[in-house]
């Protein structure tokens, strides 16, 4: 039980660390603070994400606990079948952002010399279902899989720290694109999609040029 306890506030430590360098404040900071670091900013924030993640999955996977369920039978086939779609769903969504910018190689590239993002607003096909696709494609990958209790314990942190950074996120979306991105926010669900919320590709067409007006103009 301990081994969970501290497998919990691990999770809880790192939403809240990444969620503070995240934070347009924490990139503010750094920008007026420390130039000539903003652009690495990215690179290095996605660096630390990665390495600090690695011990969590190692006790995610090392801590012993008995199964709570595992799929088999046509279950089995039905979960990997989804999981498998969600891994097609993340390779389909994946080309309409600018990887260079996501990456950190962008900034770093351009030198830049403020730590913001500077990536417009961009909507995929699966974006015009629900906001945050590559979250709901990860949460279905985690709930398809078989399930002991220290999975079960990250599965509950990933989900929880997914609905609200996704909260946080938006607020810096907004801040970013104004009202294009409070349309989008109205018409599109976050993370689970629902049939009679949705965009036709006209309308994601509208919104994505009403934002590089709006960029245009800043």
């Amino acid at each position: 039980m301990n081994d969970l306890i501290w497998l919990a506030l691990g999770w809880v430590a790192y939403a809240g660390l990444h969620s503070l360098l995240a934070s347009l404040r924490c990139k503010a900071w750094v920008t007026r603070r420390w130039p000539a670091f903003a652009p690495w900013y990215r690179l290095a924030f996605n660096f630390q994400s990665v390495i600090l993640l690695l011990p969590l999955v190692w006790a995610t996977w090392a801590i012993p606990g008995d199964w709570l369920w595992r799929w088999s039978g046509p279950w089995a086939w039905l979960a990997n079948g989804l999981a498998l779609a969600a891994l097609a769903g993340f390779w389909r969504c994946g080309g309409v952002y600018d990887m260079g910018e996501f990456l950190g190689t962008k900034p770093l590239r351009e030198q830049r010399r403020d730590a913001a993002e500077h990536d417009g607003l961009r909507i995929s096909p699966l974006h015009r279902f629900v906001r945050h696709p590559w979250y709901a494609l990860a949460l279905l990958l985690i709930w398809t899989r078989d399930m002991n209790a220290p999975l079960l314990v990250s599965a509950l942190a990933i989900t929880l720290y997914f609905v609200l950074g996704s909260r946080l996120e938006e607020r810096k979306l907004e801040a970013h694109f104004g009202a294009a991105y409070r349309d989008y926010r109205r018409r599109v669900p976050g993370l689970i999609p629902l049939p009679w919320k949705r965009l036709s590709a006209a309308e994601a067409e509208t919104l994505m040029q009403g934002s590089r007006h709006r960029q245009h103009e800043l």
